[in-house]
C-alpha cells in the first residue's frame, strides 16, 4: 500500500514537471512570428485589433486621438479630421487594417505591453532582405540578400502602380493619390515568410537620434523605389499620419 503511494506521488511529479516543460515551450513559440538570428520578427504589420486590446488594457488613448486629427500628405501635409487608428480614414477600420497614425513612442509602448520592442534600422532591413530561413515554400535562398522585401521585382505587394497588386480594400474616394492599405497579410509573402515589408504602410524602425526615426519599406502613396534595399527614410518621431505602421521584434535567449 505504502509502495503504491510513493508510486502514484513519483508519477503525478513527473506528470506535472513534463506538462509544464511542454507548455512553456508552446507559449516561448509564436506562430505570429519569424526567427530571424538573435531575434523574431512579426510576420505582419500590428492590426487595428491588435492594437485595439492593447489600449482597452492600458486606457491609452493616442495622440492622433487627442489633437482630433491625422496627418496625409497632399501637395503639402494636410490635417483629416477624426482620422485616427481607429478610423484610419475617418470611417471605421476592419480590425485587420493595419494600425496606423501612431508616433514612434506610441508604437514602442505597445510593443513593450507585448514584452517586444521596435527593431533597429539594421534589424529591420536584415528581415527584410536576407532570406534566414534553411528552406523556403517561395524558393527563396538561404543567405541571399535582394532588391525587394519580396525578391528580385516588387510584384504582388500593395505599392502605387509598379506592384500588380488588386487591393480587395479600396479609400480612393477618400484620397487624391492611391487606394490605401490593404488588410494585413494578404498581400505576397516575402523574403523570411514576412508579409508588407515592402509597401502598405512604412513601418517606424529605430536609430540613434532623439528626434527623428527611420521608416521603412514604402507604403501604399509610392511606387517601387521606396521599397527597395538601398532607399532610407526618416521622419520626425513624433509624426502620426495615415500610411506610417509598425511592427515589432523580440530578442531570443
Amino acid at each position: 500500500m505504502l509502495f503504491k503511494h510513493f508510486t502514484n506521488k513519483v508519477f503525478n511529479y513527473f506528470f506535472n514537471i513534463t506538462f509544464i516543460f511542454f507548455a512553456n515551450c508552446t507559449l516561448a513559440k509564436d506562430d505570429r512570428m519569424q526567427k530571424i538570428s538573435y531575434y523574431s520578427i512579426d510576420l505582419t504589420e500590428v492590426s487595428i485589433g491588435e492594437f485595439n486590446k492593447f489600449t482597452n488594457t492600458t486606457n491609452y488613448i493616442t495622440e492622433a486621438e487627442k489633437r482630433g486629427w491625422g496627418y496625409v500628405y497632399s501637395s503639402g501635409w494636410i490635417k483629416k479630421d477624426g482620422w485616427n487608428w481607429k478610423k484610419p480614414y475617418g470611417i471605421k477600420g476592419e480590425l485587420n487594417e493595419p494600425a496606423v497614425h501612431i508616433n514612434f513612442d506610441e508604437a514602442q509602448m505597445f510593443c513593450k505591453w507585448k514584452d517586444k520592442r521596435l527593431p533597429s534600422e539594421e534589424e529591420w532591413i536584415y528581415a527584410a532582405y536576407t532570406e534566414m530561413r534553411k528552406t523556403s515554400a517561395s524558393n527563396f535562398i538561404y543567405g541571399q540578400t535582394y532588391e525587394y522585401p519580396v525578391g528580385d521585382t516588387p510584384e504582388g505587394v500593395n505599392c502605387l502602380k509598379d506592384c500588380k497588386f488588386e487591393n480587395n480594400v479600396n479609400y480612393k474616394k477618400l484620397l487624391s493619390r492611391g487606394n490605401g492599405h490593404s488588410k494585413v497579410g494578404v498581400t505576397k509573402k516575402g523574403i523570411n515568410g514576412l508579409y508588407d515589408m515592402g509597401a502598405n504602410v512604412w513601418e517606424w524602425a529605430n536609430i540613434e537620434n532623439k528626434i527623428t526615426k527611420a521608416t521603412k519599406g514604402g507604403s501604399w502613396w509610392y511606387g517601387k523605389e521606396q521599397m527597395r534595399l538601398s532607399h532610407r527614410a526618416r521622419k520626425d518621431k513624433n509624426m502620426s499620419a495615415v500610411y506610417i505602421g509598425f511592427r515589432c521584434v523580440k530578442n531570443l535567449n
